[in-house]
């Protein structure tokens, strides 16, 4: 199974940027949808963004179009959520989400997930 790990989180001021990364190990090749969810202090998790190999970035969240931006460095199975204009709301446990199947904002559907890192804005 696909084992991943995410790094990157941290307080930051608002206004601030953050990249936050998740790298993959183990059978990366049915590794084809990575996505992004986030959970905030008493709600449930949420979808925020997805990169399918075959059908680029789909975003779940309004509120991070064009802010959040998924980039990539294959030979080091990597992929990046680069986060611009950190608000306040951002503030939670970030996941990366990998699956060998489409992209979609059902958690329930990806195969292998990451231990989570802070993401906390302060005002």
């Amino acid at each position: 199974q696909v084992q991943l790990a995410e790094f990157g989180g941290g307080l930051v001021q608002v206004g601030d940027s953050l990249r936050l990364s998740c790298t993959a190990s183990g059978p990366t090749g049915t590794l084809y949808a990575l996505g992004w969810f986030r959970q905030a202090p008493g709600k449930e998790r949420e979808a925020v963004l997805c990169f399918h190999n075959f059908g680029g970035t789909t975003y779940y969240t309004d509120s991070v179009k064009g802010r959040f931006a998924i980039t990539r460095d294959n030979a080091k199975n990597t992929v990046y959520l680069d986060i611009n204009s950190l608000k306040p709301d951002d503030t939670a446990v970030y996941y990366c989400a990998g699956s060998s199947n489409l992209c979609t904002r059902r958690a329930s559907a990806y195969d292998s997930w990451g231990q989570g890192t802070q993401v906390t804005v302060s005002s």
